[in-house]
């Protein structure tokens, strides 16, 4: 039986593909986590202004996800605090089935103490009909105030994708399985994992130092190494059917981060997210194919389409091989045009995800015959 699922809805503008992606998968979850609030180092407020309808209309119940910045340096606990119940209130009034509150703040093990005793205050200002959440990082699972800091919450959710180091991946399965093990024996309050629908492009300096990651769409990479971080559904499926059968006390379900749309760059399909949530074979049928372009050019010009008839994203192919016929060829969308002893093919030039059900044109051929035969290589 799986286990109870979640999705944090963290999207700062409601676009019709991200109220799409809610209704439709809304029969394969039982809450919405929604960012509603962040504040950000500087001491700056933004606020998120979600599409009531269709909060009002879900089934499911709500909670409300305020993020402070993991910088600040104070927490003006006054202040903060009366903002944070001022919006929950606001959000109550506009007739959500608002039951929790977290709050996220992804802060140093050192920056706890102060962090325990906000969480306390804070607590003691929301109403009693409204749960206090917060999430949680692996790295402060060594800190003598994990203790006292999950005594305030009556929930919690535990972060197990993260950039700690580029080599080591967005996830590790067995990395997870630990810090979920250790968790556990941490806290006596019902609590949740969240997990990965999305990859990362990070970029480090020469001392292996994070320079920037960018999760959430596409951005100018700095100069300097940088790598593609990918979690794929069949990884994750892997990984959630082997805790939907063995999971630690206490776990409760999972929360998935965050939820998939058709307009989101980085995270995976729709349908290889709903897939997973429902614990289904995930098949990827990828193919290439030489297409003619809207007007048939007599001197053979093609696009070269890589498709997936699949429901599972698939991974870009390494090299796609070109038919000698085709002695004319250049590369786009991430292919660059290269040639070896066996002849021309595009390379990839970055890692990435072609999502279930979709095309991509990576680059055209000139070919002296009508049916050029092209494959890939992994």
């Amino acid at each position: 039986m799986p286990l109870p699922q979640s999705a944090y809805i963290w999207q700062r503008q409601w676009t019709p593909a991200l109220i799409r992606a809610m209704h439709d998968s809304s029969p394969l979850v039982d809450g919405w986590r929604v960012l509603g609030a962040e504040l950000s180092a500087r001491g700056d407020w933004t606020l998120v202004t979600p599409h009531w309808p269709s909060l009002q209309t879900s089934s499911h119940p709500v909670t409300l996800v305020v993020r402070l910045s993991g910088q600040l340096d104070h927490f003006q606990d006054n202040e903060t605090i009366a903002r944070i119940a001022t919006l929950s209130a606001q959000w109550r009034q506009h007739g959500l089935p608002l039951d929790t509150l977290e709050i996220d703040h992804d802060c140093a093990t050192a920056r706890l103490p102060a962090y325990v005793e906000f969480l306390r205050k804070l607590r003691q200002k929301l109403p009693s009909n409204i749960a206090l959440s917060i999430t949680a990082l692996p790295t402060w699972l060594d800190s003598d105030q994990l203790a006292p800091l999950l005594t305030i919450p009556e929930q919690s959710v535990l972060q197990v994708h993260a950039v700690l180091n580029p080599m080591q991946g967005l996830f590790d399965a067995a990395r997870a399985r630990a810090w979920l093990n250790a968790y556990a024996r941490r806290t006596r309050h019902p609590w949740r994992i969240a997990l990965p629908t999305y990859g990362s492009r990070v970029s480090w300096d020469e001392q292996g130092r994070v320079r920037a990651i960018a999760s959430e769409q596409a951005s100018l990479t700095p100069a300097g190494a940088s790598q593609e971080l990918l979690v794929t559904p069949q990884s994750m499926l892997d990984f959630v059917t082997a805790l939907d059968r063995h999971h630690p006390a206490g776990l409760r379900g999972i929360v998935w981060f965050r939820l998939p749309t058709d307009d989101d760059t980085r995270a995976w399909s729709v349908p290889s997210w709903q897939a997973v949530l429902a614990r289904a074979p995930l098949l990827s049928n990828l193919q290439v194919q030489a297409q003619a372009g809207s007007n048939d050019d007599p001197h053979g010009v093609r696009d070269v389409m890589l498709i997936n008839a699949g429901n599972a994203d698939a991974h870009l192919p390494a090299v796609v091989r070109l038919d000698a016929a085709c002695p004319l060829a250049d590369g786009i969308n991430g292919y660059v045009l290269q040639a070896d002893a066996q002849g021309n093919y595009l390379q990839r030039t970055r890692d990435g995800l072609l999502p279930a059900w979709s095309r991509r044109n990576i680059g055209w051929i000139r070919c002296t015959q009508s049916n050029p035969d092209l494959h890939v290589e992994h």
